[in-house]
């Protein structure tokens, strides 16, 4: 028996795994903080063994004589006698970057399907082949084998997808969204009236399990919903969960940021180039200059600005070097910069 339980303290929330081994319950604390206003959140996960070789097996042979059509829990490899909650079918639409990422960082999960549809046959040719991703034939499809579906698709292809999803959807589905700029409300009014939507706005470090994620629920969406989107997403690094309208401003931060952060390590390292360091050491010092910072920061010691200072010593390098920063008002610029990609992730919605 496992169960995973978010337990609020100070703002924070911390995912609990309880799982029973030889009658003895053993505890663990993830390291993952996810910032919140919300309440606690618990929601339990039963567990089963199985079979790996087996299953494989049966899906090997169920895949050469698959039907057109697989209501869920048709497929041989799937546990008819489990509920949403022992084992997750997990379907996408769309495998590009951010899809291959969630599955990388899902596919030593236990006790989970996944299948998926891209209108690229060779894109969704080349996951199937990484991973254990069985391929579908049409968004039809994919709804009718997995009850939790990522719609992993540009936000000018969101009208036309829920189109083909909508009649194959059941009060039993729910729909993750990582279209940018996309709202719930949206998802929700062209699928069904009922359906539950989750919102999130992932990023590219998500390829090396350090993505931030932001996550927001729609309408109808439960706690529990809330819980397993949460639990999906940590596995490609930290989830925080806000209202939803702060998505345009997570995603002009943390979704766009690292394209921000590569132009500024870039910049950075050319600076060292030009002052006699080769590009790959000007590159290793920049770049783990970063992750030294921001390990600083999110320790929750101290703010940026006190961290700053620190370094800075009066008439010092650092100084030098800040005050070419603030007569170019570099401040400004950055801030700009976000403001820029906010609105632009509003426009989206026109």
């Amino acid at each position: 028996m496992q169960s995973l339980t978010l337990l609020s303290r100070e703002n924070k929330i911390y995912i609990v795994t309880a799982v029973e081994r030889w009658g003895t319950p053993t505890f663990s604390v993830s390291p993952r903080l996810f910032e919140t206003k919300h309440i606690a959140l618990s929601c339990p996960f039963r567990t089963i063994s199985n079979n790996e070789a087996t299953d494989k097996q049966k899906r090997s042979r169920w895949m050469e004589n698959r039907p057109k059509k697989c209501k869920y829990g048709d497929s041989p490899f799937i546990h008819k006698n489990l509920s949403v909650m022992n084992h997750l079918h997990l379907g996408f639409v769309g495998t590009g970057r951010i899809a291959r990422a969630l599955i990388a960082g899902l596919s030593q999960r236990e006790h989970t399907t996944f299948v998926g549809f891209d209108k690229e046959p060779i894109a969704l040719a080349s996951i199937s082949a990484d991973y254990p991703v069985q391929p579908c034939l049409s968004i039809e499809e994919v709804a009718l084998g997995a009850q939790v579906i990522i719609l992993a698709v540009k936000p000018y292809q969101m009208e036309e997808v829920l189109g083909e999803l909508k009649p194959s959807l059941t009060a039993n589905h729910l729909l993750i969204s990582v279209a940018a700029g996309i709202s719930s409300e949206f998802i929700r009014k062209n699928s069904r009236e009922s359906t539950r939507v989750i919102r999130v706005m992932p990023n590219t470090p998500a390829f090396v399990g350090e993505g931030m994620t932001a996550l927001c629920r729609g309408k109808m969406a439960a706690d529990a919903d809330v819980l397993l989107a949460s639990e999906l997403f940590s596995s490609i690094g930290q989830v925080t969960l806000l209202d939803e309208l702060q998505m345009d401003a997570a995603t002009a931060l943390s979704g766009s940021g690292p394209a921000y952060m590569f132009h500024i390590l870039d910049s950075l390292a050319e600076g060292g180039v030009q002052c006699g360091l080769s590009r790959d050491e000007a590159l290793i010092l920049g770049a783990q200059t970063m992750i030294g910072a921001a390990t600083m920061v999110l320790s929750g010691k101290k703010s940026p600005e006190e961290l700053k200072h620190e370094v800075t010593t009066p008439g010092g390098t650092t100084e030098a070097g800040l005050k070419v920063m603030d007569e170019k008002n570099i401040r400004q610029i950055l801030i700009e910069t976000v403001a820029a990609a906010a609105a632009r992730s509003r426009e989206l919605m026109k």
